[in-house]
């Protein structure tokens, strides 16, 4: 397949080369994933306009973009198309007939009406690896409405049990504080992605995913679900307390709140030790997890009553020596002064741009970023010399306001 790279890439996907047409999160962070895994991305925008998140701030990098941009698009180059318009329709042919993948979350039916849905371009490649992110997809009821994260953890049912028990001050369901449906549907489409090509490798051929962050959600629901549909019974929200695992739960020490996560019946043994009341794993209505969730409601003022007069340091020294873990609840500055997460390179800076590294740690193809995210149609120009076309062909797409 031609290329159309402008730099020596680094990574398991150096080989593999992606066509974004998508904004907002959800379909751009899988971008970013596969750029992150050296994939070469083209992110297509609307002149003048670009990505809505490039707007969407403050925080703003100073003479640019917004934060929310800036956290989803590294890695990849910009140019600028007008859809509408025949000669920028034509462009995405172009770049598509070289594309290993192609990742868009228009609204369903729209990119047919441009003449660029999968069928036409499956044509053009048939090696086309064809990804559709949308709210719910494209079959049901719903098909044609928009959808944001906030929503869909609404519908999906992911705030009917976060936060605060019912009868609690500050009760009452709730978003959680990241858009986790739109990253972990980025997520999905990048593992989607990755399994149809590894397919195409045995069939030859592309393939078509459809994804809905409606479905992402539902599946998120997880264990949640599995309780509900072998009991029957609609789970609750919980606070910071587990539903299947106890104790899990933020407990106050004399000088601070900590988290703590007995996740066995051994570690609960140990737990006790050292919280000085060894008799709690001896009781048979403790001693197993099943008997601690039914009875949390006995335990766990038990256990605040032991952890109110411990100074948090010296719980989680101790915890730690027992292998039982416990830790800080950290505010995000102290996230990147956590000595770990400075340890693992968590924070990057391409350039001028502050980054968070990718989680993938590879041996033989180690991750490197070279592009921070890219200005509005910085590389419009470079990209279309890539596809041959020359300095006047370029100045007239400029003109027919194509760019």
């Amino acid at each position: 397949m031609g290329g159309y790279h402008s730099r020596a890439m680094s990574g398991p996907l150096s080989h593999i080369r992606v066509l974004d047409l998508s904004r907002i999160l959800a379909a751009p962070w899988a971008g970013q994933v596969l750029a992150d895994l050296g994939a070469e991305v083209i992110k297509v925008e609307r002149p003048g306009a670009g990505d809505d998140t490039r707007g969407w701030g403050p925080p703003f990098l100073p003479g640019g973009d917004a934060g929310y941009f800036l956290a989803v698009n590294r890695g990849k180059r910009s140019i600028t198309l007008d859809l509408e318009k025949d000669a920028g329709r034509e462009v995405v042919r172009r770049l598509a007939a070289r594309t290993d993948v192609l990742l868009e979350n228009y609204k369903t039916g729209t990119l047919e009406r441009f003449g660029l849905g999968y069928a036409e371009l499956e044509r053009i490649n048939p090696r086309l690896v064809y990804c559709s992110v949308t709210g719910f997809g494209q079959t049901g009821p719903k098909r044609e409405h928009a959808a944001y994260d906030f929503l869909i953890q609404a519908m999906g049912g992911l705030m009917s049990i976060t936060g605060e028990r019912d009868g609690r001050p500050g009760a009452g369901p709730q978003k959680v504080g990241v858009p986790i449906v739109d990253l972990m549907t980025g997520m999905y489409a990048a593992t989607a992605v990755l399994a149809a090509l590894a397919g195409r490798e045995v069939s030859g051929k592309g393939e078509y995913i459809d994804l809905a962050m409606l479905d992402v959600q539902v599946a998120l629901l997880s264990n949640q679900a599995m309780n509900y549909l072998l009991s029957g019974n609609a789970p609750r929200r919980t606070g910071n307390a587990h539903p299947n695992i106890q104790p899990q739960d933020v407990f106050q020490c004399r000088d601070g709140a900590v988290v703590v996560v007995v996740g066995n019946d051994a570690q609960f043994v140990r737990f006790c030790e050292v919280l000085g009341h060894p008799e709690w794993a001896r009781d048979e209505r403790y001693a197993a997890n099943a008997g601690r969730v039914r009875n949390q409601e006995a335990l766990t003022p038990m256990i605040a009553g032991a952890l109110s007069g411990m100074a948090r340091q010296e719980l989680i020294g101790g915890l730690e020596r027992a292998g039982v873990p416990c830790g800080p609840i950290n505010s995000i500055p102290e996230v990147f002064k956590e000595p770990q997460v400075v340890s693992r390179g968590m924070r990057v800076d391409i350039g001028p741009v502050p980054q968070v590294a990718s989680p993938m740690r590879f041996a033989r193809s180690p991750l490197a970023y070279h592009r921070p995210p890219p200005r509005l149609g910085e590389h419009s120009a470079e990209i279309l010399r890539e596809l041959g076309m020359d300095e006047a062909e370029i100045e007239k797409l400029r003109a027919d306001g194509v760019l």
